[in-house]
Parts: structure tokens; C-alpha cells; sequence
């Protein structure tokens, strides 16, 4: 208890203002970094590392050359030209430079008198006559001979405007101290730290703050330093653990066991014209059994292009229907939601099943009318966009949220629909949707709380889409491919992809581009689709190229998922380079789809980099989604994947899923670990690593 009582205070309840030098002005700069405790300083690592641990003599300098140099100054002048400057000449016995300043006073000019001692940094470069340093750091020295400049590597760190590198190394050194002094906690216990070889957490702050002289500069700058290591993992492991609570806080909620006797799902694959597949039937066990329980189901299903997931959701639909409750499908764009609503009204509406539609974009009327049918319980089924879950919205007995596309959700979006339960009756379970195959690495760590099923079959009959690369300077050629099959009786996509990021931008260019292809090819009906066009103009659209009354559509990746028109075979792709490999296989997965030979072209710009050569490659030569996925994580990591500038889940400070994928198993592992052994440390590391962020799974 005596040890207890003299613990220093833990450094995440330490606010910056206790360090010296830091008022409000300095305060509120910090803030900006994400820095309030003296825990966030030290989280806020170096980005590079300078090395003044050695003194490089005058002789040897050459232009590029970032050093320390020392010498004594042979003298200074005050050169007049376009700008006032100071020049102070020094030398060291083996050579000279000149240090070159725009802003001085007249005390900086005597302390640079001739026969001073100084030992500067900075940067090398040609001046006029000899080389240079421009405003290099510079101290002065009492003699030549005095100790090495510095015992480590110098960290650099993101700034913020009015804080200066100087001025937050000043404060690390205030912190490293109390750090040294055992102020932060370590978490990990010393027998997973072994098992995995990990250092200490103070120990690996401690160098990457202050590296010794001999440090792998290199590595530590690309981040796979074991101290760098330690760092990520136990980030990766934070985040894995909040998503474990967040799925034991749902399991800790009942859920309505949704159970009937089936007729609503023999009636409806009893009109299908295809039989489900085996990976189909293994999943759609699943759901059944999770649907059951009087717990919220909380299941992933992954699958291909095409594989047949929605055939399994609506299978998930009635049954919910079949127990008396309600079920809603939400979709992430509005042609996504129209597609799903198509399909739903045409396998249910023979049952007796009516899908009520709802969008930010119905009349005030027909808004009502949709809000009365899904409150009183009149509409068994409900697809929309993220309308569904506004706060207005409610529901008579909600059992089943589907929701398609999980990746271009918020988490917070994705759990709002949760509580449009009713609370006596308890949490509707949750089936989501992705056509985006996730490599397991990735899974584990960006939907631990989830189960995950896996449609991993295509159903019979589906042709592989022979898939070619062209510069754009065939396009004559490529339209004329295009006229050709046209006229033959077969249907083709032209995509344009984003431009800047601007939808007005991509809305102009692919307007361009549909009068250019119309005026281009005679005799073949052009049709137009993106993402501004509002629901009214874009639906006569698709319902006429469906029905084969357009043969070309010129769209933006609006059609990438939930488009099916079987008699589309070709595929023109424009500046694929632009889009992630698992985007472009999904709008390649809009042909393929009936019994032709399918094509899919894609036109790129100029001349191709090695990389985008090696990801357009990997396109050409697979047809295996998950294998595609795979390469772009390799290649573009986890952020593209999964869409993580909307989830806010996989803002990592330290860890990246790319470099760092091979902790992921050790993560999980610890992570059970720790919740059954060491229960009181879970807590600690998600405020450390996750603060406010993880109050989104408090239920």
C-alpha cells in the first residue's frame, strides 16, 4: 500500500497545461494535434528522425546533405540585393560554408562576430560561390573539442501552424521523464509481452522518442521497428476488443426468436427459376438457426459478384414475416435500393407480401402515407436508403435489419437501425451484406463483432468475363467494337469514373461522353445514368435498357452493384486506374450474367506506372473475388477496402492493416486472453487507444 500511495498520477487523467511552457495560446495549438494529456504527447510519435549525432567535416559536405558541421567564424556581412540578408562565413581546417539568413537583428550579427565557435544544422546547398546552409539551428560552442551534438537521433513531428518543432521536443523531454519515472501503465502482461516477444511500452516509447545513435534510421521511419511493433499491436488489440464488447453488450439484449413453419420460403424458391446453390444453402442454415435464438443475430455474409446473397436476405425476410415481425432492407444508394425494391416486389407480391419503398426523395405525402404503413404494421417490409433509420421512422414490430453493402455505412449508422425495436420485445437481429470479399486478416479486425458466413460458389451458368487493358488511344476502335455488338442485338455499359472527387464533375463528363458515343454511333439508342439524376429520370432509364429498348448505357459507378441485365456482355471501363481492383471487379460483375461471351474493357490514360500495370494485371488474369481482394489490400491497403473514411472504425495513430496484417491472429488470441484472465485491462487500453471513440458500443 506504501508503493501505492506514491504512484505517480497515470498520465491519461495529466493535462498538457501541467508542463512548463504551455499556456492557453500553446494549449489550444496541441489540441488541434489530438494532444490534452501528457498520454496523447506521447502517443504522438516522430514522422522522421534527423541524425546530428555526428559532426561531418566542411571537406566532405555536398549539396542535399542534411548535417552538422562546426567551425569557428572567419567572418559576417550585410549583403544588400532584392532582400536585406546576413551571410556569416565559416570554416573548419578543411573547408568553408556560408550560413545564408533573411531574418536577423543586430544582436544575432555580433554573436556571429568573427571568432565564433558554432555548430550548426541543416540542410546543404550550392550557393553562389561555395555551398550554403539557409537559416540553418545553430548554438554556440565554447570550444571545438565539446562533447558529440547529441547522444540520439533528433524525432521530427507533425506540427500545427505556431508550434514549433523545438517547442514540442522541449515538451516530450518534459514527459519522457515522468515516463522513465513509471507514470504509464503497461497493460500487456509480462508473459503474452514474452510469448510474442514485445517490449515494455514505456521501453518502446522511450526509443522511438529518443533512438540511440546507432538506430536503423530506415526502419524506424518505415515503422517495423519491434518498438514500433509493440505499438501497433496493442492498438490492433484495442480495436479488437471493442468491437468483442460491442458484440457481447448485443448478446447481452434479447432478441424475438423469429420461428414459423417455412411455407413463406418453400413458396417462394418454389418460383424461382434456379435452385439455390451449396454455399447458398450452408449460409441461409446459418441465419435460420441465428434467427431462432433469443439473442440479436449479428452476421456478416460475404460473397462474389452475383453469388446470390439477396436470394439468401429475403429467404432471412419471411421468415421474420412468417413470426409476425417486420423486416428492412437498407442500401447505401439509391439505385442499390431501387434494384432491391424491384426484386422484392417481384418475388413477393405473389405471396401477398406488399414492400414499401422509402427515400429522401418521396413527396411529403407519400412520405406520410409510407411512415402510417410501416407504424401500423400494414407494410411487412420495408426497403429504403439511409432514410430508414431517421429518427421520424418507426416500426410496429421490427424483427430483421438487413443491410446491404455494410462498408459504406458508418458503425453509428449501421446501429442506429438497431433501436427501432420495440424494447419490450427486444434488439432485431442484424444480416449484412458485402459484395466487397474481405481477406480474413482483414475481417477479424474490422468486423470482430460479427459472425461471418461466406458464399464462396457462383451459381451454374455464369460465363467468365474475358477481361483486356487498352490505352485510350484506340477508342475510335473500342467504340467501334461497341457499335458492332450493338447492332448485333447485344447490350454494353460505357463507365466513367470520378474526376477530382466532384459530382458535378462526373455528372458533366459522362453527359459528354453519352452525347459523343450517340453522335458516334448512329442507329444504336444511348442511354444516361449517374448519380445526380434524381430517381424520377434515372428509373425510365434502367427499366428501358432491362427491357433491351437502350443498348448502350453511359453511367458512373453508380452501376457497380445490384445492376442484373443479363443480355449486357461487354463493359467499357474509362481510367481504371482511378478505382480500387475489388471496384473494378465489381463493375465487371454487371456482364457475365446471361449466356454470351462477356468482355470487359479497360481504357486507361497516357501511360501506365509499374504498380497500376501490376493491379490492372491482377484484374486480367482472376476472377476469384477474394483473391482480387487480397491483392488490394497488398496494394492499396485496408482504408480503400473497406470504405474506413465512413466507418470512423479504422482511424489506426499507429497500426496499418497492410504492414501489420501478421499480428492479427496473435490479436485475437490476447484478446480472449485478456478478457477471461485480466479483465480489469480491457477498459484501460480502450481509453488509451480509442478514448471517446468507443463509447459508439455502449447499448
Amino acid at each position: 500500500m506504501e508503493g501505492a500511495e506514491h504512484r505517480p498520477a497515470p498520465l491519461h487523467l495529466v493535462p498538457v497545461t501541467t508542463l512548463k511552457g504551455v499556456g492557453p495560446r500553446t494549449a489550444q495549438r496541441l489540441a488541434g494535434l489530438g494532444i490534452e494529456t501528457l498520454q496523447d504527447l506521447l502517443l504522438h510519435l516522430p514522422s522522421r528522425y534527423q541524425d546530428r549525432t555526428r559532426v561531418v567535416a566542411m571537406g566532405g559536405l555536398r549539396p542535399g546533405m542534411t548535417v552538422s558541421v562546426q567551425g569557428e567564424v572567419l567572418g559576417n556581412e550585410i549583403k544588400l540585393g532584392r532582400r536585406r540578408m546576413l551571410l556569416v562565413h565559416l570554416g573548419d581546417g578543411t573547408g568553408l560554408l556560408t550560413l545564408r539568413f533573411f531574418h536577423f537583428s543586430a544582436a544575432q550579427r555580433e554573436a556571429l562576430a568573427r571568432g565564433a565557435l558554432l555548430r550548426c544544422f541543416g540542410e546543404v546547398r550550392r550557393g553562389a560561390n561555395r555551398l550554403e546552409m539557409i537559416h540553418p539551428e545553430y548554438r554556440p560552442l565554447e570550444r571545438l573539442d565539446d562533447p558529440a551534438p547529441e547522444s540520439h537521433l533528433t524525432p521530427l513531428y507533425r506540427t500545427a501552424e505556431g508550434l514549433h518543432q523545438l517547442t514540442l521536443r522541449s515538451l516530450m523531454e518534459q514527459v519522457l521523464g515522468r515516463l522513465q519515472g513509471g507514470a504509464l501503465r503497461e497493460w500487456l502482461p509480462s508473459e503474452l509481452r514474452a510469448h510474442l516477444r514485445l517490449p515494455a511500452i514505456d521501453d518502446a516509447l522511450l526509443y522511438l522518442h529518443r533512438p540511440p545513435a546507432d538506430a536503423p534510421i530506415e526502419q524506424l521511419e518505415e515503422r517495423r521497428h519491434p518498438a514500433w511493433r509493440r505499438l501497433a499491436f496493442e492498438e490492433l488489440l484495442a480495436h479488437h476488443l471493442s468491437l468483442r464488447r460491442l458484440r457481447s453488450a448485443m448478446q447481452g439484449h434479447p432478441a424475438p426468436p423469429l420461428t414459423g413453419g417455412g411455407t413463406l420460403a418453400v413458396a417462394f424458391l418454389g418460383q424461382l427459376p434456379f435452385s439455390l446453390t451449396a454455399a447458398q444453402q450452408r449460409v441461409w442454415e446459418e441465419i435460420r438457426r441465428d434467427l431462432e435464438r433469443p439473442v440479436p443475430m449479428q452476421r456478416l455474409v460475404q460473397g462474389d459478384v452475383g453469388c446470390g446473397k439477396t436470394v439468401v436476405a429475403v429467404l432471412a425476410a419471411l421468415q421474420a414475416v412468417e413470426a409476425g415481425f417486420q423486416a428492412a432492407l437498407m442500401a447505401p444508394t439509391e439505385l442499390l435500393a431501387e434494384q432491391h425494391h424491384a426484386n422484392l416486389e417481384r418475388w413477393l407480391r405473389p405471396l401477398g407480401l406488399e414492400v414499401e419503398w422509402l427515400s429522401g426523395h418521396l413527396k411529403p405525402a407519400q412520405r406520410r402515407a409510407a411512415l402510417e404503413r410501416l407504424a401500423d404494421g400494414a407494410a411487412p417490409l420495408a426497403v429504403g436508403t439511409h432514410a430508414l433509420f431517421q429518427e421520424q421512422v418507426e416500426f410496429r414490430r421490427l424483427g430483421l435489419v438487413i443491410i446491404d453493402e455494410q462498408h459504406r455505412f458508418g458503425v453509428h449508422q449501421r446501429l442506429a437501425l438497431r433501436d427501432k425495436g420495440r424494447e419490450e420485445e427486444g434488439r432485431p437481429h442484424q444480416l449484412i451484406m458485402t459484395a466487397t470479399p474481405i481477406p480474413r486478416t482483414l475481417a477479424m479486425t474490422a468486423y470482430a463483432d460479427l459472425d461471418l458466413s461466406v458464399i464462396d460458389e457462383l451459381p451454374p451458368g455464369r460465363t467468365p468475363v474475358v477481361t483486356v487493358a487498352l490505352p485510350d488511344s484506340r477508342r475510335k476502335e473500342v467504340i467501334a467494337r461497341v457499335g458492332a455488338a450493338c447492332r448485333a442485338g447485344r447490350q454494353a455499359y460505357w463507365v466513367c469514373t470520378l474526376i477530382e472527387e466532384s459530382e458535378a464533375l462526373t455528372a458533366q463528363a459522362v453527359e459528354e461522353t453519352a452525347a459523343l458515343l450517340a453522335a458516334e454511333l448512329p442507329g444504336v439508342s444511348v442511354g444516361l445514368v449517374h448519380g445526380r439524376m434524381p430517381a424520377r429520370q434515372r428509373e425510365p432509364v434502367m427499366n428501358a435498357f432491362k427491357a433491351g429498348e437502350i443498348h448502350l448505357l453511359v453511367a458512373t459507378t453508380v452501376i457497380e452493384v445490384g445492376v442484373d441485365v443479363p443480355n449486357a456482355s461487354l463493359m467499357i471501363i474509362e481510367n481504371p486506374e482511378r478505382l480500387g481492383l475489388a471496384q473494378l471487379h465489381q463493375l465487371r460483375g454487371r456482364v457475365g450474367r446471361g449466356n454470351r461471351e462477356s468482355s470487359c474493357v479497360l481504357m486507361y490514360h497516357g501511360s501506365l506506372g509499374e504498380t497500376a500495370r501490376r493491379r490492372l494485371a491482377v484484374l486480367r488474369e482472376s476472377s476469384d473475388g477474394f483473391a482480387i481482394a487480397q491483392r488490394d489490400l497488398e496494394l492499396r491497403g485496408p482504408g480503400e477496402l473497406l470504405g474506413t473514411r465512413q466507418t470512423g472504425m479504422l482511424q489506426f495513430r499507429v497500426a496499418d492493416l497492410q504492414r501489420d496484417g501478421g499480428l492479427l491472429a496473435d490479436v485475437a488470441s490476447v484478446a480472449a486472453q485478456l478478457e477471461e484472465r485480466y479483465p480489469g485491462h480491457v477498459t484501460p487500453l480502450l481509453e488509451r487507444w480509442i478514448g471517446e471513440r468507443s463509447r459508439y458500443g455502449e447499448v
